[in-house]
């Protein structure tokens, strides 16, 4: 997109657009989707096409430049893609007058690249994860989190893991995760290089083990999001200037759901979780998350209403219907009603509802 200023609303509105349908893919769990929104340079070409029918209507077409590696992913479904995100964000937009024509993918082109390192044949320091590997890490879809750790809280650490997953958080566990057949020191580095966040498990010891602090400098070089969580260790080095986290093991969980929720990549991973929640103990758990909770966009609080009334387990659940407050808190409304200027309630069917102001 040129840099004067547009005589157009929909190139104007166009990253507000993006956001929407950025999280709407991640809803849908389109991964590659999000990943072309997310990481695509964005180049309009206004008024491509003109119809003076109406008052004139005008079609624009949007260019979104990709690294290499990710154009690459999409190749195959180049066309299917670019259809699809043209239909989805003239859904989105709206705006009268005005529509997406075409939508292009382009590759990125980088001055001088090696390309005979970037390969495989030569050792290159960029290193390139397979799909299938990362689906073997990971899993289908959920926020990846590394779960760094010293070998002696090696149980602790994996009853994290699984209380995370409650969450839509999948976790690499290293001692856990790995399968012996496989290179273990080559699947380290696989999950450090796919990771959404990194949190150190700083124990006694922490600093010790020096591959707790390889893994740390790893992702200080990739600039991952770091939390360091003092179990015991002050965090130290270049680690200490990152958002630290003082708990305890009984409490780490639910300490660390609350700091991550307010990432939207961690709350969509959230709602798609609570959507499959598979009885009222797990949705007193999965109710925890909502005290961390610090803003919330309309949309947001929308999907979180639709999740709740179209979850039968979560209807139950003390923790978001909020009948016994003194024990599991007091219940979503309660939040909502936090989070949003609008008024919400519990219709006598258990329904949340907007409550509609008298009228004057």
């Amino acid at each position: 997109m040129s840099d004067s200023v547009s005589n157009f609303e929909l190139p104007k509105n166009i990253n507000r657009y993006f956001a929407s349908l950025s999280r709407f893919y991640a809803q849908e769990g389109k991964r590659l989707l999000q990943e072309i929104l997310v990481n695509s340079q964005v180049r309009i070409h206004e008024a491509r096409s003109i119809d003076n029918w109406n008052g004139g209507t005008y079609g624009h077409a949007i260019y979104l430049v990709l690294p290499e590696v990710l154009y690459i992913k999409a190749i195959k479904q180049k066309n299917e893609i670019e259809n699809e995100i043209k239909q989805d964000i003239n859904r989105i937009s709206n705006v009268q007058n005005e529509f997406v024509e075409e939508i292009y993918l382009e590759m990125e082109v980088v001055e001088d690249s090696d390309w005979r390192k970037e390969s495989g044949l030569q050792l290159s320091s960029k290193r390139v994860v397979l799909p299938d590997t990362v689906k073997r890490i990971w899993g289908d879809d959920g926020f990846r989190v590394f779960l760094s750790h010293k070998s002696e809280v090696n149980k602790e650490t994996a009853e994290l893991k699984q209380y995370l997953s409650l969450f839509g958080i999948s976790c690499f566990v290293a001692h856990k995760d790995i399968n012996p057949t496989i290179e273990w020191q080559d699947e380290i580095i696989n999950a450090l290089t796919t990771m959404d966040a990194f949190v150190a498990l700083m124990t006694d010891g922490f600093h010790d083990s020096e591959w707790t602090d390889q893994e740390v400098g790893f992702a200080l070089a990739r600039g991952t999001s770091i939390i360091a969580i003092q179990l015991g260790k002050t965090p130290y080095g270049f680690i200490g200037k990152f958002q630290a986290l003082s708990s305890i093991w009984s409490t780490v969980g639910e300490d660390l759901i609350k700091m991550l929720i307010n990432d939207h990549r961690v709350y969509d991973a959230y709602i798609k979780a609570i959507k499959k929640c598979p009885n009222w103990d797990t949705g007193n758990t999965q109710a925890k998350a909502l005290a961390g909770i610090k803003k919330l966009t309309q949309l947001q609080i929308d999907e979180l209403i639709t999740a709740y009334n179209q979850t039968f387990e979560l209807h139950g659940s003390f923790g978001f219907n909020g009948t016994r407050s003194l024990y599991y808190g007091p219940g979503l409304v309660s939040h909502l009603n936090r989070l949003s200027t609008r008024r919400y309630k519990f219709n006598e069917s258990g329904i949340i509802e907007e409550i509609t102001p008298l009228s004057d």
